[in-house]
């Protein structure tokens, strides 16, 4: 027995049980894969991720091992998009093999205390009114798990999503891409970044010892499940080129296409989705591992909540809320990258004028706080037009009894954080019967000098502010309320 249990220990599953165990929950992983594979799906983390990890002392982590790039992944238009102005405490895209942000987030997980079991595949759940029971199979046989939630994080073809018979509507794929890591026996003959042909393009990414090559594949496989050869990504890239450069040594091998999908549910009784198990999508603008990386983020305290008890009767509704609509928007804006990328003489005025958008300061801003989430914005109770309400709180720097902190630093805790910046008594008194649940932290903050409290969820969204121009004591309950139930 557990109190939940996460089904794939991929970038989403072990962030959920960071999140999980720092709030004291029991959990299981399991991960059908006996080892981490061999091979490195992603190599990016970008600002919205960085800026969550920050919110628990991780991002420096990832930080210390990883290169910066200035600007956001995008595909389809001949321009750069910078994080310079952005939205972020993290201007800049961070280089970083999936691989190795699996290994620390797996790391942290284990000291956390998780339970992680590799080599145990889930295959088959049923739920009722108080549980979840999963039947788990290992080399050794089979055992059964009972949890009181069950979370699917095993990827776009999950046994969670099925077993639990949630929908999976979308579209099909239409074009196919092939990757392969190899080395090339001329490193001249085919230089990084992309390289046009009289057919085609390829694009080159330099990665330690190889390369990852991409390039369309343009004899659409009967079989899309059927196995890459070298053979095959060598006739796409000559196909292309209208030139043969020699390919050797592949590590990895794969295709992808362009289908995206998204399930009805999220949520369906006690068993719960999260990653690629709740969307699938272009690989376009590096945006997987980060978007499976902040459902987990929302995911996390909600769960917690719901399982010590303490959570409002609609808090865990509240994520596939929040998220399904996020996902909604990372499908739109993956799609439209692909769309923009074809070869379509119709759609040259569209990237045209979105070109020119993106060449405009503000317009490149925009552009790429879209595709990385940074404007990410959650319907809050009461609203206001504060431009921070919903959205990730910047990291304020701050003075409290204790010395210099910031924002960040006391959200480590994983709790709700209430910022009291008014120097009186007032606001502390008016939230104690919360104080089991949220920090009440009184401080000062003179890089903003009209803010005078702030209420953030656990996962640093801003769920009610007062300043200078606007004083809303009644609506400080109602969030507290709405966000972490009744007053003790």
């Amino acid at each position: 027995m557990t109190e939940v249990l996460i089904v794939g220990a991929g970038p989403a599953g072990l962030l959920l049980a960071v999140e999980l165990r720092l709030a004291g929950v029991d959990t299981v992983v399991v991960e059908r894969h006996a080892q981490r594979p061999g091979f490195c799906r992603g190599f990016n983390l970008n600002a919205r991720a960085l800026d969550l990890l920050a919110r628990r002392g991780l991002a420096e982590k990832f930080i210390g091992e990883g290169w910066q790039v200035p600007h956001a992944p995008f595909s389809g238009l001949p321009v750069t998009l910078t994080l310079a102005g952005a939205h972020t405490d993290h201007p800049y895209s961070l280089g970083i093999p999936q691989t190795r942000v699996e290994e620390i987030l797996e790391e942290h997980a284990l000291d956390l205390g998780a339970d992680i079991r590799r080599g145990h595949e889930l295959r088959a759940l049923e739920q009722d009114h108080e549980s979840v029971t999963a039947t788990v199979a290992t080399g050794d046989g089979e055992y059964r798990v009972r949890a009181a939630y069950l979370v699917g994080c095993d990827g776009g073809r999950s046994t969670v999503r099925k077993q639990a018979g949630i929908d999976f509507p979308g579209t099909e794929a239409t074009r196919f891409t092939l990757l392969g890591d190899v080395e090339p026996a001329d490193p001249d003959a085919l230089p990084f970044g992309v390289t046009t042909g009289p057919r085609g393009a390829v694009f080159v990414i330099p990665r330690p010892g190889y390369v990852r090559i991409i390039t369309s594949d343009v004899r659409p496989p009967v079989d899309k499940d059927a196995p890459v050869t070298l053979d095959l990504l060598q006739t796409a890239v000559d196909d292309a080129l209208g030139r043969h450069v020699e390919l050797r040594a592949a590590r990895w091998l794969t295709r992808f296409g362009d289908a995206a999908r998204q399930a009805a549910e999220y949520v369906r009784g006690r068993v719960i989705l999260a990653g690629d198990a709740a969307h699938i999508h272009p690989p376009a603008g590096a945006i997987g591992v980060n978007v499976a990386l902040d459902d987990a983020f929302n995911l996390g305290w909600k769960l917690a909540a719901t399982v010590r008890g303490t959570a409002p009767a609609d808090l865990l509704d509240s994520y596939h809320a929040e998220r399904h609509t996020a996902g909604a928007q990372v499908l739109a804006n993956t799609r439209a990258q692909v769309l923009l990328g074809d070869a379509d003489d119709r759609l040259a005025p569209l990237t045209d004028l979105l070109t020119r958008v993106a060449g405009h300061p503000a317009g490149n801003r925009a552009f790429a706080e879209t595709i990385t989430g940074l404007d990410t914005r959650y319907e809050m109770r009461p609203a206001t037009d504060h431009p921070w309400l919903g959205r990730l709180a910047p990291d304020l720097a701050l003075t409290t009894d204790a010395g210099r902190t910031s924002l960040a630093e006391l959200l480590a805790s994983g709790r709700g954080l209430l910022l009291d910046l008014t120097g009186g008594s007032a606001i502390r008194e008016s939230a104690a019967g919360w104080t089991d649940r949220v920090d009440i932290v009184p401080a000062t903050c003179p890089d903003q000098p009209d803010l005078r409290a702030i209420l953030l969820r656990p996962d640093g969204h801003t769920a009610w502010l007062r300043t200078a121009d606007h004083d809303d004591a009644d609506g400080l309950h109602q969030a507290l309320q709405h966000w972490h139930g009744a007053a003790a």
